[in-house]
């Protein structure tokens, strides 16, 4: 099926010499185009209001209104209405102002049938190009905002489900637990051990669960912006997380960490999950390495946090920041696949953004970026 023919556009010509006037209605009708003229700027303007046009071609110099006054008058009307000034040799720097207050071309006059031509279809061009950018950041804006509207929606029934399923899966390690204890002698070795694959699951899903709510929570939790001392936060939580280690030994070096922007709370919970991991991952190793430093790249400050730990292949690494997305298996590393997904969901509500580097057996390096706190005024 054949697509039908554009409409032809619309010329709104003006030109104070009522015989020149007419000859260009004439000759772009002709032309395929659909005319009107006026010899007075006052009277194209209320045209203009009345109906619209695709294009305006003025003359430049008019007894009532000029053609950049006309101009000017029209973008008020129709802001994407083509323009093109016609104008004599002895007027080429006026013509020049008239193209930087929105006029798209000028023909200097007397002019040739295909001047005005080539001038009209490279302005009715240009037009249609900004018209399409226009609806394409219309449907943009509008594509956004349903995203946006469908992620706190997903968000919200996440949180729900995520809070509904807390208490029942509490109860079913409970009561396994309290079997366990009460019961556990006049249980099978078979029963105790479907037992044991029960209470296991039910712990693991509550894991899950909590995990969904701190993912959902780091997602809607509003966000302060304040002067941050990285360097202290590194230190605060490597030390808690050591203190959970007993007596494995682990080498925790924590280099320049320049001070950032943004939100306390969730820049710890940043810190939190990647020590965790960089300390889960080097357990198999006998002399474990982590290091927590910063580096320039591309004039922006980076943040890394690195272990020499089991790592990963680099072909999975589009999986990292996924939910429930996991490199290794749980038997090898517990885990729900959700830690990641939290820190790149927070480095992304700062404004930066969060990449790994790794090869399997050889570590991993993580690196993120944030903002820099301002500079203090001068007094």
């Amino acid at each position: 099926m054949n697509a039908p023919a554009p409409a032809p556009a619309r010329v709104l010509i003006v030109d104070d010499e009522a015989a020149q006037m007419r000859a260009l209605c004439d000759t772009l009708t002709e032309a395929g185009y659909v005319t009107r003229g006026f010899i007075s700027g006052v009277d194209a303007v209320a045209a203009l209001r009345e109906q619209p046009f695709d294009l305006l071609l003025t003359d430049l110099m008019m007894p009532q209104i000029d053609g950049i006054t006309l101009l000017r008058a029209c973008h008020e009307i129709e802001p994407e209405l083509a323009c093109i000034v016609m104008t004599g040799h002895g007027t080429i720097a006026t013509a020049v102002e008239a193209l930087k207050a929105g006029a798209l071309d000028y023909v200097l006059k007397p002019f040739k049938l295909n001047h005005i031509l080539g001038a009209l279809a490279r302005a009715l061009k240009m037009r249609a190009l900004r018209l399409e950018n226009i609806q394409l950041e219309q449907r943009v804006r509008e594509r956004t905002r349903e995203l946006e509207l469908a992620n706190h929606e997903l968000e919200s029934f996440s949180y729900s489900v995520s809070h509904d399923l807390r208490e029942p899966l509490r109860a079913v390690e409970g009561f396994c637990e309290m079997f366990r204890s009460e019961f556990a002698d006049g249980v099978p070795p078979e029963g105790q051990a479907v037992l044991e694959r029960i209470w296991s699951g039910a712990r693991r899903m509550t894991r899950l669960v909590d995990d969904l709510l701190n993912f959902s929570r780091f997602s809607r939790a509003p966000l302060e912006r304040v002067r941050v001392p990285l360097r202290d936060l590194a230190c605060q939580v490597a030390e808690r997380l050591r203190e959970r280690l007993g007596a494995r030994q682990l080498s925790v070096e924590i280099g320049e960490l320049p001070d950032c922007s943004g939100d306390p709370a969730l820049l710890e919970q940043v810190l939190v999950n990647l020590l965790s991991n960089a300390f889960k991952f080097t357990a198999p190793q006998a002399s474990a390495r982590v290091a927590i430093g910063s580096l320039r790249q591309a004039g922006a400050l980076v943040y890394y946090v690195r272990d020499n730990g089991v790592g990963f292949d680099m072909h999975h690494a589009e999986r990292l920041f996924g939910v429930f997305q996991r490199l290794h298996s749980a038997d090898a590393f517990e885990g729900t696949g959700i830690g990641l997904s939290i820190v790149q969901r927070i480095i992304a509500r700062h404004g930066g953004r969060i990449w790994a580097d790794s090869r399997p057996g050889d570590g991993a390096t993580f690196y993120f970026s944030l903002p820099e706190p301002e500079a203090p005024c001068a007094a």
